[in-house]
């Protein structure tokens, strides 16, 4: 099997969304067999338990975390298919037991998974407190770095829709990182062996995502957690798990991020360290602003009694309702849209905007409206032929 059927066959059907807690992922730790070994590494500023999930007995160290923002969750997900996948009497899995040993920390911020936030519950960015470590998850994270030693760091998270890849107009739905060491983003030998294993990845996932894999801005920042740790001389490679075509729950990307990782282990394994391996990751299209969800031309509005035709966007709002996220949209851009593309697009081919406000959309303002009143549009979306 290729890495994406070893995907959907190990894929840990009981977490599903966007929502994971410590309450989704207790019962699934609880069930890992013998090859792995749980630990309560410490607690968040509310108190809530952090765990550790360590794999294998190897001389190689693979350490990684997810949910450092509460809200990111498509790599948890994929780390639980990851470890079905290490579970299994796969070759390589077994293989692998004996080669490394992965330690890995699938919820690090769980007071942000609860509230569904970027942040921890004292309002701070732990991928911006990486040297300053003011808070007791950046604290943990520290200790468990320092006391384990990795070979390689496996920083997990999750990128926004509005992510394409550089002159292709497709959606970024993974995206890596090797992390500059210092301002001048120069490349040393820690730079180039998380390049490698980049590139490793991108070649497998590439057959499944053509044009869809991008490369992530390397402005340094020595509080951001990558940087910290090549500065460090730790390779470390972020994860950014993106968007896919009408995969607003992230259960196809999750997908592509255990390609990732499965690949990633395999050329670790393999040791493929290529000396000349910077252009081929340079190659890799870098991310770019350039998506919208909803993208809407040729609109006919009324303006101080004068009929013109725009083009305007929408975009969706993460909103946590009684234990489940629910996707608003809201009217964010109207006009200046050169060169921008949405995920969902409509030509209203010079039909007339109409809302319960007036004949032309307002910033902020919900995307339900007619065109024409006729074509309905509800959360965005065409909703009905009046």
């Amino acid at each position: 099997m290729d890495s994406l059927q070893l995907a959907t066959t190990y894929l840990q059907s009981d977490l599903q969304g966007r929502y994971i807690t410590n309450e989704d992922i207790l019962p699934l730790i609880k069930l890992l067999n013998n090859r792995f070994k749980i630990n309560l590494e410490g607690k968040s500023v509310l108190d809530k338990p952090i765990y550790s999930v360590r794999f294998g007995i190897g001389k190689i160290k693979v350490f990684a975390w997810s949910q450092m923002h509460g809200n990111e969750s498509t790599t948890t997900k994929a780390l639980f298919d990851f470890f079905n996948y290490l579970a299994s009497n796969e070759t390589l899995a077994e293989n692998w037991y004996t080669s490394f040993t992965f330690l890995s920390i699938p919820i690090l911020n769980p007071d942000g998974a609860v509230a569904y936030t970027r942040v921890n519950a004292n309002q701070i960015d732990l991928n911006r407190d990486a040297f300053d470590i003011t808070q007791p998850e950046s604290k943990l994270l520290r200790r468990i770095y320092e006391e384990f030693e990795p070979d390689y760091c496996f920083n997990l998270h999750d990128q926004r829709t509005i992510f394409g890849t550089e002159m292709n107009d497709l959606p970024a739905s993974v995206s890596f990182l090797a992390p500059a060491f210092d301002e001048t983003r120069a490349f040393n030998e820690t730079r180039h062996k998380a390049i490698a294993i980049i590139n490793a990845m991108n070649s497998n996932l590439a057959s499944f995502i053509p044009n869809q894999i991008g490369r992530f801005d390397d402005s340094f920042n020595i509080n951001c957690i990558g940087d910290y740790l090549t500065y460090r001389n730790t390779p470390t490679i972020l994860f950014e798990a993106g968007h896919y075509k009408e995969d607003y729950q992230r259960d196809e990307v999750r997908k592509f991020i255990f390609c990732a990782l499965w690949s990633g282990f395999q050329a670790i394994n393999e040791n493929v360290i290529v000396s000349n391996n910077l252009e081929d990751y340079l190659n890799i299209s870098q991310n770019s602003k350039c998506f919208y969800d909803f993208l809407y031309k040729n609109v006919r509005i009324i303006d101080n009694s004068q009929e013109k035709l725009i083009n305007f966007a929408a975009q969706f709002t993460e909103i946590l309702k009684d234990g489940a996220i629910h996707f608003e949209a809201y009217i964010v851009q109207i006009e200046n849209l050169e060169g921008y593309v949405g995920h969902y697009e409509f030509d209203a081919e010079g039909g007339v905007f109409n809302a319960n406000y007036g004949n032309k959309p307002k910033l902020g303002e919900k995307a339900n409206f007619s065109i024409d009143d006729r074509i309905k549009f509800i959360n965005g979306i065409q909703y009905q032929q009046l």
